[in-house]
């Protein structure tokens, strides 16, 4: 006798979610490459000193909850986090050290604790390159950091200069990251900066000063491996190298310099859009390098977060206009730039479950609307969700199925500790008559099928 078996609607439903399961692309989001983290360890040492005013301007609070609320908001998904100016040295070279290390550490202990939402590029105890080289093998080697940040000058030390070359040796030998920072200038007239901000000026020529200094004692020629990265928008680099190429023969011939390859050492920097990329500053930085060579940033804490939202809008109306993918400013470039540090959304062991959900209907919109939001954001900012696609009933709209694919386990736990998600749950608990989640597995027979789909969207 054959026993027939009867397939209800919501097991046609979990069989075909758990298929789709098996199927659903990878997604990407946004990647930050210009924020700082302003640990209290940094800031204390900097205020016993005396310097929290030495850049001429505060030192903005900083609180890593903020910082990933701000990034929901953002819809950013990675921050690489470096160290801000000034930089921790004031004679002491162990203590500063000590300092760094202490920074160090801490920031590879919030890459930890929040998987996917934080890489850092360690800071290091210039001038003084043995505790500096000593810093930078303990971050790379031992704690995992991401890159190296350098800043334009330590008190007088700049970059290109020939004592840092055994520092910038072991950094090529690493292939490692260098994200560049705009410190105060070793000479400074005290009443100009005080009326007129560093960062409106003196920033960018400090940039541009620090990148032609390495170009002249061809830095990134002789080091290869290192991938540079230039902030704000190349800086004053668009006006500054024409002058330099012009100049170069001249200054050779008599002897005052020797010859470089100055388009050389031009190809191995990259660019943050941290600052003001209006069309203009975008055009002139497209002279001087390559879409595949340009990347967001926001400068988080230093730049109001309703400026750098606006901002962010902005930016995607300009990249437009000049026939540029906001994907591969956003996020594609970090990720080549980065490679295997950079979290994406894989197919691992996923869990796939189905929430069926009663809302109460006089709350529907309002519910919806919630939904909506949850469902934007995490997908956008969280690396291991892969899938929140929501449904209605067509005879009956208060009954609401949510497809649910998590990369992992830990990727679920993760998501239910998010900000977003926690204001949905609380938000919508008087909405919701009745909630039901049904876990499911892949088809018998299938999970073949799901390796081969996953190998065919790698390739």
């Amino acid at each position: 006798m054959i026993k027939t078996t009867v397939i209800t609607p919501m097991q046609k439903l979990t069989t075909l979610i758990a298929l789709m399961a098996l199927t659903v692309l990878p997604l990407t989001a946004q990647i930050d490459l210009h924020s700082h983290a302003v640990t209290q360890g940094y800031i204390d040492y900097i205020k016993a000193n005396g310097a929290e005013m030495d850049e001429g301007f505060p030192i903005p609070s900083w609180d890593v909850e903020k910082h990933i609320a701000f990034m929901d908001k953002a819809a950013i998904q990675t921050s690489v986090l470096t160290m801000p100016a000034p930089q921790p040295f004031f004679g002491d070279a162990k203590t500063s050290a000590e300092v760094c290390r202490k920074y160090n550490e801490e920031c590879a202990a919030l890459k930890a604790r929040y998987p996917g939402r934080f890489l850092f590029c360690a800071a290091l105890p210039l001038p003084d390159v043995p505790h500096a080289l000593e810093e930078a093998r303990y971050a790379l080697e031992v704690l995992g950091a991401d890159g190296i940040k350098l800043a334009t000058n330590s008190y007088g030390q700049y970059l290109g200069d020939p004592a840092l070359d055994t520092l910038m040796a072991y950094l090529d030998a690493q292939k490692a990251v260098v994200i560049l920072h705009p410190h105060k200038p070793s000479a400074v007239n005290a009443q100009l900066i005080a009326d007129v901000p560093l960062a409106s000026y003196e920033y960018l020529a400090e940039t541009s000063r620090a990148i032609l200094n390495m170009i002249a004692h061809n830095v990134l020629v002789r080091y290869p491996n290192l991938k540079v990265v230039v902030p704000h928008c190349g800086s004053f680099l668009p006006n500054a190298l024409p002058r330099f190429r012009s100049l170069l023969p001249v200054m050779v011939k008599q002897g005052i310099m020797q010859p470089v390859d100055v388009d050389a050492n031009l190809s191995r920097l990259y660019y943050d859009l941290a600052g003001a990329p209006t069309d203009d500053v975008l055009d002139a930085l497209l002279t001087i390098t390559t879409p595949d060579h340009i990347l967001y940033g926001s400068d988080y804490p230093y730049v109001a977060e309703p400026v750098i939202t606006s901002g962010k809008q902005a930016l995607e109306v300009c990249l437009a206009s000049h026939g540029l993918d906001p994907q591969e400013i956003f996020t594609d470039n970090a990720r080549r730039l980065f490679g295997a540090n950079v979290p994406l959304r894989t197919c691992g062991d996923k869990i796939v479950r189905l929430a069926e959900i009663e809302v109460v209907p006089e709350y529907l919109e309002e519910y919806l609307a919630f939904a909506k939001e949850v469902g934007e954001t995490s997908v956008k900012v969280e690396p291991g969700v892969l899938t929140l696609f929501s449904m209605q009933e067509k005879d009956n709209p208060c009954k609401i199925f949510i497809l649910e694919i998590y990369a992992d386990k830990e990727a679920y736990q993760s998501h239910l500790q998010t900000a977003h998600f926690k204001k949905y749950k609380e938000g919508t608990a008087k909405m919701v008559k009745s909630l039901k989640l049904i876990d499911t597995e892949p088809m018998v027979g299938m999970e073949q099928f799901g390796k081969l789909k996953d190998k065919q969207k790698s390739n």
